[in-house]
């Protein structure tokens, strides 16, 4: 199954301290998804400043249960970054698809 996962960050004045703390980890773990052919796309939301205020990530699982296990203990999770997570199941288009078309 594929997912869209729209997490918006933590507002208060501590939030994007914390997201930088532990932006590598979260990395780490986004390179395991990709080895494993897990991680489709995705990346940081911005504010009209540019600044980071979430994340889009689309994920492909074979159950529901995997994915909720990744999310729990990702780092934006497990560090208070991530305060809104909304979760969606999804048909996502593979780009390769219409690589040289």
């Amino acid at each position: 199954m594929q997912y869209i996962i729209t997490a918006y960050d933590y507002t208060d004045e501590d939030a994007i301290r914390r997201r930088l703390a532990v932006r590598e980890q979260h990395f780490d773990r986004i390179t395991a998804l990709i080895q494993t052919g897990n991680f489709l796309s995705g990346g940081a939301m911005l504010d009209e400043t540019g600044k980071m205020i979430g994340s889009s990530v689309h994920v492909e699982f074979s159950t529901r249960e995997e994915l909720d296990n990744w999310l729990n203990n990702d780092p934006y999770v497990t560090n208070n970054v991530w305060e809104n997570i909304d979760i969606k199941e999804a048909r996502l288009v593979p780009v390769e698809q219409y690589k040289n078309s």
